[in-house]
């Protein structure tokens, strides 16, 4: 029953975390507010962890375990609650008008300032954070306590499990949430001109709040109904009364129980736990992996979507549809192979070194895999074919253009242009999202062909060699995925099996206390702003604030490889002293 409860918890944790990422490039266009910002909304969740997780695991296993963890629960739903409460507040997305002077067509772009309301957004994360904090240590731990050693690894991997499946229904919800209007039922779509695809569309993010606060709430309710302990299997006492010499920890001839410790040696306690070589190393491996990993569940949707032309919407079906599972399965395959070949501590860690290595090495082939950049003009070409930097032209001279605009069109030459206004086009037909532009004097310069040449809204398609090689990047990401998540429960029993039974839950809070402040909280932060470093052109878009318009898509690339190389490389530094000193005190297998 605890173990369904715990799996349900995670389920909905993930998925309400995972929905959080989806909407991110959603908040940023609704509140206006730059990415910097956005980062630390989304890093705020790590926060709230880092206010209390010390405490919650150091006092939270002499109180009600699953009492605990459901008052969590409910401080996670308020939280989530509280994220949707601004598009209430706020109300309808009102939008005012510009126009060209020389054009009939209006874009509707300059909307209502939302004032401070992501502030709701960023208390609301930070209380998701604080409820959270229970779930993994207190949880953990008790399955380790009252469940047989030789069934721990499955039961955990079974869990861990749930917890990726988790994502797969939160990044399809907010694919789902992309494609609906942030203002539906209140708007009539007919007179809305921009598409999902435009860079300018706010989808109904409060929506998906809305279901994963009520999942959330809903998993609060089953760890009510249990009690604070469970039998005691009989080889978990015997091993608990097993006097411990430890060559990594405190040498005290006996174990004294952790809920008779007095307060005053938390430090003492905190210090021998620190003290144990192996948990610091293991502490040090999953801080860089773990900030390796959040980079790429913040900005692969991004990656996707600016590399291969992809949606947002289908940015976000794919990570739950094929990445995650990849990782989910993965993981599970981890918890098998540890039950069925008893790997002991050194076992682990080798086999989680192995296919950690493997599959950053695969990574390697997805520069193989890239496109090129997409012909933009005055970006990427010039208005007559070739590499240039200047968005003006003799075609567009005399139009009195704005340099800050991004209402981009594209021309019959396939070639993509800021506005109808930089693409020299002097008439419009049509209306909404039927609007053509006709005599485009810069889409005429670069084509041979002569004519009335037009433009429509909207950047152009990707070439079809890119569409061709998006199906290969998505069957290496999944391999890789899969590769390096089979290492992930093995790396855990690592870290519950190499310490003290009584340190247990404060290792599994100060694991999760560090890998929150060193790798949740920056990493978003500063992995934003190394993508931020291949932006070719940065202005002011119309509906929004500063952005990035156009990235170069080979040294996006190249930012995303070497950031899983350096992970490798250090991952192999800190394995060599399980790989070339291993101690015959760590090689017990978890039986």
């Amino acid at each position: 029953m605890f173990l369904a409860a715990l799996s349900f918890a995670y389920f909905a944790k993930a998925l309400s975390g995972s929905y959080m990422k989806s909407t991110i490039t959603q908040l940023e266009r609704r509140f206006d507010i730059p990415s910097y910002l956005i980062g630390i909304i989304d890093g705020s969740f790590e926060i709230g962890n880092l206010l209390v997780i010390a405490f919650v695991s150091y006092f939270g296993a002499k109180l009600h375990r699953p009492k605990i963890i459901a008052i969590g629960c409910l401080l996670m739903s308020f939280g989530t609650f509280l994220i949707a409460m601004p598009h209430f507040i706020i109300g309808r997305q009102k939008m005012s008008c510009f126009c060209f002077h020389f054009l009939s067509f209006y874009i509707c772009c300059e909307r209502e300032s939302s004032v401070s309301m992501w502030i709701y957004v960023l208390l609301g994360n930070i209380l998701r954070g604080i409820g959270e904090t229970p779930v993994q240590p207190l949880g953990i731990s008790y399955i380790d306590d009252y469940a047989q050693s030789e069934n721990a690894a499955l039961y955990i991997g079974c869990v861990q499990t749930i917890s990726i499946i988790g994502p797969v229904f939160g990044y399809l919800l907010g694919s789902l949430c992309a494609k609906i209007y942030v203002d539906i039922g209140y708007v009539d779509m007919e007179t809305v001109t921009i598409t999902p695809a435009d860079a300018r569309w706010v989808g109904a993010w409060w929506l998906g709040y809305l279901i994963a606060g009520a999942i959330t709430l809903m998993s609060a309710v089953p760890f009510w109904f249990l009690p604070k302990s469970l039998p005691v299997p009989v080889e978990n006492i015997s091993a608990l009364n097993i006097p411990l010499k430890q060559k990594f920890g405190s040498t005290h001839g006996e174990i004294h129980s952790f809920s008779k410790c007095p307060h005053a040696e938390f430090v003492p306690t905190l210090k021998s736990l620190l003290g144990n070589p192996v948990f610091t190393i293991y502490l040090c491996v999953t801080i860089i992996q773990f900030n390796s990993l959040i980079g790429m569940v913040t900005y692969k949707p991004k990656y996707i979507e600016q590399h291969y032309g992809q949606s947002a919407s289908k940015a976000n079906f794919l990570m739950g549809m094929i990445n995650i599972p990849a990782v989910a399965f993965g993981m599970f395959s981890g918890g098998v192979v540890m039950k069925k070949y008893k790997l002991g501590i050194m076992g682990a860690a080798k086999f989680a070194f192995g296919t950690s290595l493997l599959g950053y090495f695969l990574s390697l082939l997805f520069f193989v895999l890239g496109c090129e950049n997409s012909k933009v003009a005055g970006i990427t070409v010039s208005y007559t074919g070739v590499i240039s930097g200047s968005l003006f032209s003799d075609c567009n001279s005399g139009c009195l253009c704005s340099r800050r605009e991004w209402d981009p069109v594209c021309g019959e030459n396939g070639i993509t242009y800021v506005s109808p206004c930089l693409a020299g086009c002097t008439f419009s037909t049509g209306s909404g999202r039927n609007t053509v532009f006709d005599s485009c004097r810069c889409v005429a310069v670069a084509n041979t062909q002569p004519g009335n040449l037009t433009a429509t809204l909207g950047q152009c398609p990707r070439r079809d060699s890119c569409d061709k090689v998006f199906p290969y990047f998505l069957a290496l990401s999944v391999l890789s995925s899969f590769i390096i998540s089979l290492g992930g429960t093995p790396g855990f029993m690592l870290l519950v099996r190499c310490i003290k039974p009584e340190l247990k839950s404060l290792a599994l809070g100060i694991h999760t206390l560090a890998t929150r402040t060193l790798a949740g909280i920056p990493a978003p932060i500063y992995f934003g702003a190394i993508i931020d470093t291949t932006c070719l052109k940065w202005g002011y878009k119309m509906c929004g604030g500063r952005g990035c318009l156009c990235f170069s898509l080979t040294e996006m690339t190249f930012v995303e490889i070497k950031k899983k190389k350096n992970v490798a490389v250090l991952y192999f530094l800190l394995s060599l002293r399980f790989m070339i000193k291993p101690d015959k005190n760590l090689n017990f297998p978890f039986t």
